[in-house]
Parts: C-alpha cells; structure tokens; sequence
C-alpha cells in the first residue's frame, strides 16, 4: 500500500537548475574546465564530488581531490550571489494536500545548507525526510540516496514513488528497486525513458498527485 512520496528537490520542487548551470560554468571556466548548460543538465542530481569529477573527465582533465572543496564553496558563492529560485507553481498546496495521508521526503544531490534554506522557505514543516548530497557516500546515480530515504521512512519498497527530473536521478531510483515517475523539466523526455511513468509537465504531475490522494490510482 502507498504510504510515502519521494522527492527530488532542483526542476521538481524548485526552478533552481539554470542558476546551477550558471554556476557551474563560470567555476569551471575559472579553473580552466569549459562546459556547456547540456553538460550541467545531463549529470543534474548527481552530488557535487561525481559531477565535478564527471566535468574534468569530459574535459579531458585529471580531477584532483584536494580541488573539491575550494571549487565547491566558489561554485555555492556564485549560485548564491545569482539565484532568483522559485518554487513551481501549485507545488506547496499539492504537498500540502499530500501530507495530510503520506509521509513526504526528499532526495537530492545538492548540498544540505542550500536544502534546508529551500525547505524552510518554500515548503517548512511539510517534509518528514531529507537526504543531501552529503548524507551519502554515493549519490545519484547510485541507489544509495533513495535506499536512504526508504530507510529514514521507515517502508517497504513498494510503499512508495519517487519523483524525479533527471536522468541521474531515475536511474538511481530505479537501481534502489523504486517505482519512478519521471517530469522532463529541462530535458527531452526520451532522456527519461528508464522511468515507469513519464508525465509531461507539473500540471500534469499535480493533477495524477491529487488523483493518488483521492483514490484514483493504485
């Protein structure tokens, strides 16, 4: 029986992802990587050490471990001196209605300072679970994060559904053995096809959450 909902958080919670991309390439650029907004978006949800990793292997550059945390903290200066991130339309109130019969988490790659000012903006008190990028060894695309949530909620795994955005994300929810709808925010929804159900847009997503609330989907 369902009983929780699982959430990425940046392109299904929050329109956050150009101010990533954004970030992401002026830090790179600084450190002599050159990457473009389809590079950012292809490995979206993965923690910070796989996706700077992935960037200078793309590069064709080594990735030296002891330049992690001095990019890091640049590229969460520069995200933060731009971002202007909203919450989708009609999101709050869904997950409002949501939390009345499920409990709700998240799950995402991005760094637990930057999640918590999210939450506490834009949807405070309404999630039971909250999984960062470093609360966890492997992040998306590893099943790691997900098997977290699961864990933290407390289910089985067939209790719950996983929303998710990105390619990364899908494939780790589904490499944790979780049923994954997929909303193609900023990618082609082909990008997206290892997910159970792709719905084309968060209209179209609130709508099949209302109908789970109201008994309309099993």
């Amino acid at each position: 029986m369902l009983s929780s909902l699982i959430f990425d958080m940046d392109g299904v919670l929050v329109d956050s992802m150009a101010y990533h991309a954004q970030a992401w390439m002026q830090v790179s650029s600084e450190v002599g990587v050159n990457v473009t907004p389809a590079d950012i978006y292809e490995i979206e949800g993965a923690n910070h050490r796989l996706g700077l990793q992935w960037l200078f292997q793309k590069a064709g550059r080594d990735f030296e471990p002891e330049m992690y945390e001095k990019i890091l903290q640049r590229k969460i200066e520069i995200f933060h001196s731009i971002a202007n991130v909203k919450a989708f339309d009609g999101m709050e109130d869904c997950l409002s209605a949501l939390k009345n019969k499920f409990r709700l988490a998240v799950v995402t790659g991005s760094e637990k300072a930057t999640v918590e000012s999210f939450m506490d903006q834009f949807f405070p008190g309404i999630f039971d679970v909250v999984v960062s990028g470093e609360d966890v060894h492997y992040g998306k695309p590893y099943p790691e994060p997900y098997l977290k949530a699961v864990e933290m909620l407390g289910i089985a795994k067939d209790e719950c559904i996983v929303i998710e955005n990105a390619p990364m994300g899908v494939e780790s929810a589904k490499k944790a053995g979780l049923y994954c709808i997929g909303v193609p925010t900023y990618v082609s929804p082909a990008i997206l096809s290892e997910a159970d159900l792709v719905l084309e847009n968060h209209a179209i997503l609130q709508k099949y959450l209302y109908d789970i609330l109201e008994g309309q989907h099993s």
